[in-house]
Order: C-alpha cells, then sequence, then structure tokens
C-alpha cells in the first residue's frame, strides 16, 4: 500500500548556464516524510536531492541526500535550491552551516564558512574541514590531471571527496573530484570543496582572490564555479538551469 501522498519536485542543472550539463540536482517542493527521503534520493539517482521548508519569510531549513547517505552540508544544493524558492536572499539552515545564499534570476552565489586547512603527513595532500565535510585535496602545481581517482593514498576518517586541484592561471583552477567509498563516482561540480580549493590555492600559488573553478568535463557534464576566496568573506556561485519538473506519487 503506497502512502497516498503527491510531492512536486524540480530538477535543475547547478553551475551551467544550459541543462544537460553542469550538476543536476532534484528539489522536493512539499513537506516529505522523513521515512522516504532517502528511498527519493536513491530514486533519483542525482549527485543531491533537497528536501527544503520555508520556516519564515526568507528562511528555510533543508536537509541534503545522496543516493546513499545523508549529507550535513553541501554547495550546488544549496544554491540549487535558494534558485528554486525564488530570487532574494535567503538564510539557509541545515546541519552543517547557517549560510546566506543570494539568489538571482540566472544563478545564484552563497557564503561559506572558512575552511581549516592542515597538511597530510608525508606531503601526500591537504585536510580542508568546514561546515561537517572533510575534502582531502591533493594540489599538483604542473601536469594534468588526467591520472586523478578516488583513492590515492590511505584517507583519514569521514573523508567526503578526495580531489585534485591544479592553477591553469591566476584566475582559473583546475579541479576533479571523486566520493570514495564502494561505490566511488566522480562529482561533476562541488561547491562545498570550491571555497577550500580557491583558499588553498591562493596559499600555495598566490592565485587571485577572485577565480573561476572548471570541474566536470571530463565526465561530460562540465561545470564553472565562481569563487572570491578572501577569508572572512568566503563566497561561491554560478549560474542555474532549469531541466525538468514533476510529481511524485508515493
Amino acid at each position: 500500500m503506497g502512502l497516498g501522498i503527491e510531492l512536486r519536485y524540480r530538477i535543475v542543472d547547478v553551475f551551467s548556464d544550459r541543462p544537460l550539463a553542469g550538476n543536476a540536482l532534484c528539489v522536493v517542493l512539499d513537506p516529505c516524510p522523513e521515512p522516504v527521503m532517502q528511498a527519493i534520493a536513491r530514486e533519483m539517482n542525482l549527485s543531491e536531492t533537497t528536501f527544503p521548508v520555508v520556516v519564515d519569510e526568507r528562511e528555510y531549513e533543508m536537509r541534503i541526500f545522496t543516493p546513499l547517505a545523508e549529507l550535513p552540508f553541501a554547495g550546488h544544493p544549496s544554491l540549487g535550491t535558494a534558485w528554486v524558492l525564488g530570487p532574494g536572499s535567503w538564510t539557509q539552515r541545515t546541519e552543517g552551516a547557517t549560510v546566506t545564499v543570494e539568489a538571482t534570476a540566472d544563478g545564484a552565489g552563497m557564503s561559506q564558512p572558512d575552511p581549516v586547512l592542515s597538511e597530510l603527513p608525508g606531503g601526500e595532500g591537504w585536510l580542508a574541514e568546514a561546515a561537517g565535510n572533510r575534502h582531502v585535496i591533493v594540489a599538483r602545481e604542473r601536469g594534468t590531471l588526467a591520472d586523478a581517482h578516488s583513492q590515492p593514498f590511505a584517507l583519514p576518517p569521514r573523508t567526503t571527496t578526495v580531489s585534485f586541484l591544479r592553477p591553469l592561471d591566476d584566475h582559473t583552477l583546475h579541479v576533479r573530484a571523486f566520493v570514495p567509498g564502494d561505490r566511488a563516482f566522480e562529482d561533476p561540480g562541488t561547491g562545498s570543496l570550491a571555497g577550500p580549493a580557491a583558499v588553498l590555492a591562493r596559499r600555495l600559488w598566490h592565485t587571485a582572490v577572485d577565480v573561476d573553478i572548471r570541474q566536470g568535463d571530463e565526465i561530460g557534464r562540465p561545470c564553472r564555479i565562481q569563487v572570491h576566496a578572501e577569508p572572512g568573506d568566503l563566497r561561491v556561485g554560478g549560474r542555474v538551469t532549469p531541466c525538468a519538473e514533476g510529481t511524485l506519487t508515493l
């Protein structure tokens, strides 16, 4: 027997100015029973599915699910959800962070908590911790990222992503990011990583405060992410494009 409910949803492509590119996101618009949130995310099988609840005129609380687990915070779901809810300044509350998201007709930008950066033993990479996420970043000043993969070395516990970072010029960074685990996959565009990656690039290579991140090209989902990498005023944004909408019948 079903639950006898219908839930409206929209799918948008974040960090892209055209559909079927960028990083796809499903936003469930109607109140959803908690026990089926994970199942819906598994059904959608996108990087993330969000369940926002507007609690005040410009404020909402949100839960974020991948097909496998709930996340405390994530970047492209934050931008895409605020864009779906409508233009203006939103306060978004999730388990990992409270951030301000500014949505416009074309896209969205958000504040981010400053990351804590620490070099991993042996100089293998860096650990960036922020908003409940733990990103391992392998920095490469030269060469390509063609050999990037999800398990380059023994990872710290509770690693959220393994990423590879290189500068293309003073204003452009190239990133590849992987979600490790038994079902490891490459993420097209990782907003929660973008801020820490740009901050680390400034520390290592003195790149500009305002940079563009190129991610997702290798898997046919090109993402373009804008970052203002100033500690205390860390901001991440990009374009958002509508792709689909419908109703879940449960």
